[in-house]
């Protein structure tokens, strides 16, 4: 894969207007996907954020340093041919959010699951409307056939652009509702990252941090914010 070279072998990335979007060019060359797919952009702001992680190669080319290639190419590499299987996965959570989970003690962690995760259930009722029931305990509690399908048709009308990011943001939070709220515009991410972690904050104020648990967490909060940003590229 030449895109892919141990070296850096061209001088500039530039952003080309194509026929379908934006591609990104290596000095002439057009960039394509792992799997030699055409990299063509949606939006000529995510085309330059790749351009620039290109350009911002020295030396060695390091993919782990360019989120937003590597998403553009999940985009189109995995999520083309297999979206109806990535919605479904992700239809799923709502099956199971996490917000619909609480705490049965102490009460002052379920006081503050029911603060910060009620508002968005009420937003899904009547906004998406999806209303979902929680409940105390890991007991899995069925929800509402009706409710499902509109969370399901909301994530299959996203193209595969939007898809690649939104994957994240549901994976890393473990939330279809905190996702979708993000996607919406009625959480930023951060709000959305802390509210995902409202039980291991907890655990931590009672027992403290631990070094290993914050590295964690810390690359969780960075590839959320990171999602979020390549799903604004999108716009």
């Amino acid at each position: 894969m030449a895109e892919w070279a141990p070296k850096r072998f061209w001088k500039a990335a530039s952003v080309v207007t194509v026929d379908d979007g934006f591609a990104v060019h290596l000095d002439e060359r057009p960039l394509r996907t792992p799997a030699k797919a055409a990299l063509i952009l949606p939006t000529e702001a995510m085309a330059r954020a790749i351009a620039a992680e290109w350009d911002a190669q020295t030396g060695k080319v390091d993919p782990g340093t360019m989120p937003c290639t590597r998403a553009a190419n999940s985009a189109l590499d995995k999520l083309v041919p297999q979206k109806d299987a990535v919605v479904a996965l992700l239809a799923d959570y709502g099956g199971s959010d996490l917000l619909c989970y609480r705490a049965e003690a102490p009460p002052e962690l379920a006081a503050r699951q029911a603060a910060g995760w009620d508002p968005l259930l009420d937003w899904a009722a009547t906004t998406l409307q999806a209303p979902l029931r929680a409940t105390a305990g890991v007991m899995h509690i069925a929800q509402d056939p009706a409710s499902l399908d509109r969370l399901t048709a909301a994530t299959a009308g996203l193209d595969p652009f939007r898809l690649a990011a939104f994957h994240d943001l549901v994976a890393i939070s473990g939330s279809l509702v905190l996702a979708l709220a993000v996607l919406h515009g009625r959480l930023s991410a951060e709000e959305a990252f802390d509210l995902s972690r409202i039980d291991e904050h907890w655990q931590i104020e009672q027992w403290g941090a631990d070094e290993e648990a914050a590295e964690t967490e810390a690359a969780k909060r960075a590839a959320f914010a990171q999602a979020h940003r390549f799903l604004e590229l999108c716009r």
